[in-house]
């Protein structure tokens, strides 16, 4: 039986939004949805978003996570939350009070977050629902078209979702268009006779944003599969931010969350069981990085440091690689007792390679900022489109070899999707290495 009524939630939310204005924070308004597991089984493997389109990696996410979550081997999120506006955020029913109130807090940190960080900034907000609606309509209007049908949309799903993060990794910054390109290089002709570009090359400077490319350029795509392939692009601006400030959001949400529950007064019996629950939140994981452990101490350290309108600003303007580069300073990482370690396939054994001391702290950052956001996802992009249309992509390789397993199958989506020849550059054990 429930600790609590719908009374009690809007009787605290008061309370709650009242100490979020009082700490000067600046958020969309949000809106609960009591829902029991089943729905935030649902959720979850719908990412948050109730009108995603279908796709059979939905239904596989869920079947797992209903596996684990009754073989008691995981439990559920204590909040989700959608980046609109309004906020959409779930509340299980089966919670009691206790983590509601954390749950409700958290949230509010988490829409600031989305309201005020810059890498945010193109999310649309206002019409994200409604634009999620519009493409799960057309999906569902291509699978239930005979001509068409659920498995040559797949197909496509499939190969666009492989490569759905190799797009323009940081909003806001915006590319020249091809004419603006062409401009800039026939100046340079006029100012030096002897600068010859090819001005027929395709593109004239390298495209990272390669789901786009593909939907521009394919010669043999029909036009709903390039309406399938910008839907995947579309969708992927909408998650990249959260990629990049998964660290910074969940950090910042905690911060908040401790803050407004610590000024609320609860009683012990609200009050102790908070705190355990916070502790378990933010406690480091063994083995693994724990990006809600990580986020809170360096907003910790930051609040000490230089005061909480310090971390106010940060908020606004870092994503995680520039935040753990700025912030996590060799005091930090030694309290932190980070290290960096590899693994050796021939004798699957483990190298500590670096310790968080006077030689080696920096050396660990680097590495531990190497696997945060999406750096741990490779960066490819469109060098050319060769005479005969084989598209020639190219690896910037970081000094990390490609899984070559994982790399082959994307390859071939990519061929899916340009539907001619594709070759793809790279560095294997330092030779270079084409696909």
């Amino acid at each position: 039986m429930s600790d609590w009524t719908e009374a009690d939630l809007l009787h605290w939310d008061e309370k709650i939004l009242r100490v979020a204005e009082d700490l000067g924070l600046d958020w969309h308004p949000i809106d609960y949805e009591i829902i029991d597991y089943q729905e935030m089984l649902g959720a979850m493997a719908y990412v948050g978003l109730p009108t995603h389109y279908r796709h059979w990696s939905y239904g596989k996410e869920y079947e797992r996570t209903h596996t684990l979550y009754n073989m008691g081997q995981t439990g559920l999120p204590y909040e989700m939350i959608i980046n609109s506006n309004p906020s959409i955020a779930y509340l299980m029913r089966e919670n009691a009070l206790n983590i509601h109130l954390l749950t409700m807090a958290h949230c509010v940190g988490h829409s600031d977050f989305f309201k005020q960080n810059r890498m945010f900034a193109d999310t649309n907000p206002d019409n994200i629902i409604d634009s999620f609606k519009s493409a799960a309509k057309y999906v569902r209007q291509l699978i239930e078209d005979p001509s068409i049908g659920i498995d040559r949309v797949e197909d496509i799903l499939d190969a666009a979702h492989s490569i759905k993060y190799q797009v323009p990794r940081f909003p806001g910054i915006k590319y020249k268009t091809r004419d603006e390109l062409l401009a800039i290089e026939k100046k340079k002709m006029t100012e030096n006779a002897r600068y010859m570009p090819d001005l027929s090359r395709q593109p004239l400077q390298p495209e990272y944003n390669i789901l786009r490319f593909i939907a521009e350029h394919g010669k043999n795509l029909e036009e709903w599969e390039r309406n399938l392939i910008l839907i995947v692009e579309e969708s992927s601006k909408y998650f990249i931010p959260q990629a990049l400030t998964k660290v910074m959001n969940e950090g910042w949400a905690c911060t908040i969350h401790y803050k407004i529950i610590n000024e609320l007064n609860l009683p012990d019996n609200l009050h102790l069981p908070f705190i355990k629950l916070h502790n378990q939140v933010v406690r480091p994981h063994l083995g693994q990085l724990n990006p809600y452990h990580l986020g809170f101490k360096m907003f910790e350290k930051i609040i000490e440091e230089h005061g909480f309108e310090e971390a106010m600003m940060v908020r606004e303007v870092h994503n995680d690689i520039s935040f753990i580069r700025f912030y996590c300073d060799q005091p930090f990482m030694e309290d932190m007792n980070y290290f960096s370690y590899s693994f050796k396939k021939a004798n699957k054994s483990i190298t500590i390679d670096d310790i968080s001391n006077n030689d080696g702290w920096e050396s660990v950052r680097d590495e531990l900022i190497k696997n945060v956001g999406l750096n741990r996802v490779p960066v490819i992009f469109v060098d050319e489109v060769e005479k005969g249309n084989t598209l020639c992509l190219t690896h910037e390789h970081d000094g990390r070899d490609l899984d070559l397993t994982y790399a082959r199958k994307v390859f071939d989506h990519i061929e899916t999707l340009w539907k001619d020849e594709v070759k793809l550059v790279t560095i294997v054990e330092n030779e270079i290495w084409e696909f």
